[in-house]
Order: structure tokens, then C-alpha cells, then sequence
């Protein structure tokens, strides 16, 4: 069964949890790059698992415009533990799949 990418995130309190984030992102990704040698999506939308970013430079870059654009969201995880610090890098790689 598919991971739920969110609620992975959502879950991710440390660093074995933020591995196994990373793990089903990743698998996520291979899952949708098998998928589009099948049946490719449109070229000018998201995957077939909804990814919009489809190289690592892409990613990387979406990623962090995500990250400057929530920084309220990014105090209110640092402010509840230290540990969700974790689960704030988690989101940002998350957001690199779909942000634009």
C-alpha cells in the first residue's frame, strides 16, 4: 500500500521517523517515474502522482520558495519541540513535490 505522503510528514517526530519520510517520498517518486514511462501525463501538469517538480534543481528550488513563503508555519513547529524540527524539514521536502 501506498504511503499517505502528509500524513507520513505529519507523523515525523525524529530522525528514524523523518528516514521513513524520506523513504516513502523517494518510493513515491519511483512509483510516479514507472507510471509515466507507461503512460506519460500532460508535459505542462503534475505527474501521475501529483509531482510538478521533475529534477532535483526543480525540487530543491520549490522546496525552499515553500519554505520562505510559511514562515509563520515554520515558527509554530519550532516554538511546540525541538523535536518537530524534523517534521518541519519533512514539509519543506514535501512542498518541493508540488510547490511552484
Amino acid at each position: 500500500m501506498k504511503a499517505d505522503l502528509n500524513q507520513t510528514a505529519e507523523l515525523v517526530v525524529d530522525e528514524a521517523s523523518f528516514l521513513r519520510f524520506l523513504k516513502a517520498l523517494a518510493d513515491d517518486w519511483n512509483d510516479e517515474e514507472a507510471k509515466e514511462r507507461g503512460q506519460p501525463s500532460h508535459p505542462y501538469g503534475p505527474g501521475a502522482n501529483g509531482w510538478e517538480n521533475g529534477t532535483i534543481g526543480n525540487f530543491l528550488e520549490a522546496a525552499a520558495a515553500w519554505a520562505n513563503a510559511s514562515p509563520a508555519e515554520a515558527s509554530r513547529i519550532v516554538e511546540t519541540a525541538a523535536g518537530t524540527v524534523w517534521q518541519r524539514v519533512a514539509q519543506i521536502l514535501l512542498a518541493g513535490k508540488f510547490y511552484e
